[in-house]
């Protein structure tokens, strides 16, 4: 391994280091929304096809974001919160 591959990779399990010890702050930091989603879609009794129309993603968009490979941001991100916060009013207003 080249030494300065190495040196890169030193100082970046150090940095790890200090993050999971409080010392540091991480640089950006992943939600971990797959449950949220699944919970939000759980609300409106739609099934991910459905969903996933209903918000104007790629169904394979909302596969990911329920997987936890991806997280919902943007508009889609506010949409999944009104939702969440109140499905009756928000649904009816989506909903074709």
């Amino acid at each position: 391994m080249e030494k300065k591959l190495f040196n890169e990779l030193m100082q970046s399990i150090t940095e790890m280091d200090g993050i999971r010890h409080g010392v540091r702050t991480p640089s950006r930091r992943t939600d971990v929304a797959s449950e949220r989603v699944k919970r939000i879609r759980a609300l409106t009794k739609l099934s991910q096809a459905k969903f996933a129309k209903m918000l104007d993603v790629e169904l394979a968009t909302l596969q990911n974001w329920e997987q936890g490979r991806r997280n919902p941001t943007g508009p889609a991100r506010a949409l999944l919160k009104a939702i969440e916060k109140d499905p009756k009013h928000v649904l009816a207003a989506l909903i074709d």
